[in-house]
């Protein structure tokens, strides 16, 4: 039987640069260690367990819930990111559990409707600190989730909670905040995250477009990186069925880009010759990255995207109608807070009532937010 010690104890064979669980800053609240689970599998554990992580079943990726059941959530989009950085993270041995629990709770700050409900949320809170879905989730994590009785919160450890507030790809940007050291560079298992969300959501989000037929195959024809790999897949497969071909090319592109990523990561280890743990965090560029050739070959993806797809006039449509369903619901609860539920509406007795109609309204799924829009707005409906 394997207990903690024997997890910890393995944890040795890691890189010398990786992050083990002997070595983590614990946790903000005092607990015992469990017999059978190291701090990074305990933490994993609370994260697939708390509301906010079952919420994310019903929460935006691209397209709003009741577009269908095919494309990806917020939660299908975590599963997927959790698999692609495990196996960064086992290739270039890191700490797996603590990258699996950082994958697992990314997101747990997002509004309902994606980035279009958050947009509506900064702007309605820029007078009381704006919003952030780092800093939200953070604030899930540390204070809004209630599970245990002598802490709020889920009590995460250190590093988990720094790789939540740390999270950084093209489309989100840190908002490093106290009580986490301002190091240059976060640690590996955390960068791993990162650029694991980016390998996902920009193939999966392209799978989704072809699937909802907003981007329509003949487009690809000015993607080199959809016209290589199809070319490579007709060739192997003759005949093979257009919805199995166009799978493979996806996955052969995810295939592509992670493989880039540990051959240059590895490299960039060698380069500036990293042997421990510190050396990581004092560097001023982040090692785990893609190569200068692959960043290359990203782009007009990337650009395709922004053009056929984020910009699509019926995704314009959905996002700037979730950001009115976001604002009036806001307003409403302002201009009355008793509407609030009572668990809720409690907290109003100690604290700001923007902030907790915004934690409110954050916590919210697309199919809750647009059940509560119907009782607020349609005369005819039940409140």
């Amino acid at each position: 039987m394997l207990k903690r010690l024997d997890f910890e104890k393995r944890e040795e064979l890691l890189a010398p640069y990786a992050m083990t669980s002997k070595r983590s800053k614990g946790r903000h609240y005092k607990e015992s260690e469990h017999s059978y689970r190291s701090c990074y599998q305990r933490d994993r554990d609370r994260i697939i367990y708390s509301t906010a992580f079952r919420k994310l079943e019903y929460k935006t990726q691209v397209f709003v819930n009741h577009e269908g059941d095919y494309y990806r959530t917020r939660l299908t989009h975590t599963l997927e990111v959790a698999q692609i950085a495990r196996s960064i993270a086992r290739a270039l041995g890191l700490n797996e559990d603590l990258v699996e629990a950082i994958s697992l709770a990314h997101d747990l700050g997002h509004t309902p409707f994606g980035h279009s409900g958050e947009d509506a949320l900064h702007e309605l809170m820029k007078d009381y600190g704006g919003f952030d879905h780092n800093a939200h989730g953070l604030r899930v994590v540390d204070y809004l989730e209630e599970r245990y009785p002598d802490f709020p919160g889920l009590n995460l450890t250190y590093e988990v909670r720094e790789g939540i507030i740390r999270h950084s790809t093209a489309y989100d940007l840190p908002r490093p905040i106290l009580p986490f050291e301002p190091t240059p560079s976060p640690l590996l298992e955390i960068q791993v995250v990162d650029i694991a969300d980016e390998i996902a959501y920009d193939n999966h989000d392209l799978d989704d477009g072809i699937m909802s037929k907003l981007i329509k195959e003949e487009d690809l024809k000015a993607l080199p990186v959809w016209t290589g790999k199809d070319r490579e897949i007709r060739k192997a497969y003759p005949g093979v069925k257009d919805e199995i071909r166009k799978y493979q090319i996806i996955r052969s592109i995810i295939n592509e880009q992670v493989t880039d990523v540990l051959t240059q990561t590895e490299k960039n280890i060698r380069h500036y010759k990293i042997r421990k743990q510190q050396d990581v965090l004092k560097l001023p560029v982040r090692l785990v990255a893609f190569s200068g050739e692959l960043e290359k070959a990203r782009k007009p993806m990337r650009e395709f995207l922004k053009n056929n797809l984020y910009q699509h006039y019926r995704v314009i449509r959905m996002s700037n109608k979730a950001y009115r369903f976001i604002t009036a619901l806001y307003n409403v609860y302002l201009d009355k807070p008793e509407q609030l539920p009572p668990s809720t509406h409690n907290r109003l007795k100690s604290e700001d009532k923007h902030q907790v109609i915004c934690d409110y309204i954050a916590g919210m799924t697309d199919r809750y937010a647009l059940d509560e829009y119907k009782k607020f707005f349609e005369p005819y409906e039940r409140v």
